[in-house]
This record gives structure tokens, C-alpha cells and sequence, in this order.
């Protein structure tokens, strides 16, 4: 099949999903990491710290937690005052554990999958181009030598 004629619907929603419920199946606290620079994020500017902005999606942390194919969505308190936060799924860097830290950052889309944004919505002009990707190291497997 060729790309023009089978295309998928992008798979980061539902690791993000798998993630906070495996997250919350451990009694848990699910963060997730956004990049605040994205079209669409909206979160207070205050809680934006070099590009990006950490997010408690604890139940007990938000209200109205809503996560579809295209959004994150809630209600919650900065310094005290409601605010309603928006976060386009593309913009969630990673998600994780905050006593633990293990979740994990979340894969670029393959090619051919459909996009996550309406149409009329532009990609980031800081979108990488293949020359930005830092090289992989070359060679092998890692492997151990026993030293006597």
C-alpha cells in the first residue's frame, strides 16, 4: 500500500492515555510535559518556564480531564486562581510519574498518519528539518570485556 492510499490516525493519544491510566493504576501522580510554544497551548503564562510548562493531571490535582485523539483538556488552580488549560495533543513532550519519574517521552508521528489539528491550523515554523537530528552514534551492539 502506498501512503497516498492508507493512512493512520496518530498513535500519541492513545500512548498518552496507556500511560496516565497505568500511571494512575499505581496510585501515581501523571505530569506531562508541553511544549508552551505550540499553536493552541493554552495555559497561564506564569506557569511557562524556557519554552515549556509542567502539568498536573492528577484527578484530585484538576477538574474535567479530557483526553481525546486532538486534546488535553481541564480546569485548574495557578497560584490559587482556575484557569481552563488546553494542550493540543502534538505539544505533549512526555508524560511521567512524578515520585518515580518513569513514563516516557512520546514518539513522533510515523509518516501517513492523519493530521492532529484541524486543517486550517499551520505547523510550528521550529518544526526539525533532517539536518537539525543529532547523528546516531555508528557501530554495534555495546559489548563487555572481562579484565583480569
Amino acid at each position: 500500500m502506498t501512503e497516498d492510499t492508507f493512512r493512520m490516525t496518530s498513535h500519541r493519544p492513545y500512548l498518552l492515555r496507556a500511560l496516565v491510566q497505568w500511571i494512575n493504576d499505581n496510585q501515581l501522580t501523571p505530569h506531562i510535559l508541553v511544549d508552551a510554544g505550540m499553536p493552541g497551548v493554552q495555559v497561564p503564562p506564569s506557569a511557562i518556564k524556557d519554552g515549556r510548562v509542567v502539568l498536573n493531571i492528577a484527578d484530585r490535582a484538576v477538574m474535567g480531564l479530557e483526553i481525546d485523539n486532538t486534546w488535553v483538556s481541564f480546569a485548574a488552580r495557578f497560584s490559587g486562581v482556575s484557569h481552563p488549560v488546553q494542550v493540543p495533543i502534538s505539544a505533549v513532550l512526555a508524560v511521567y510519574a512524578r515520585e518515580t519519574g518513569q513514563g516516557m517521552a512520546l514518539p513522533d508521528d510515523i509518516p501517513g498518519h492523519e493530521p492532529s489539528l484541524d486543517d486550517d491550523d499551520t505547523p510550528p515554523d521550529d518544526t526539525p528539518t533532517p539536518d537539525d537530528t543529532p547523528p546516531k552514534p555508528s557501530g554495534g551492539r555495546p559489548h563487555l570485556r572481562v579484565v583480569k
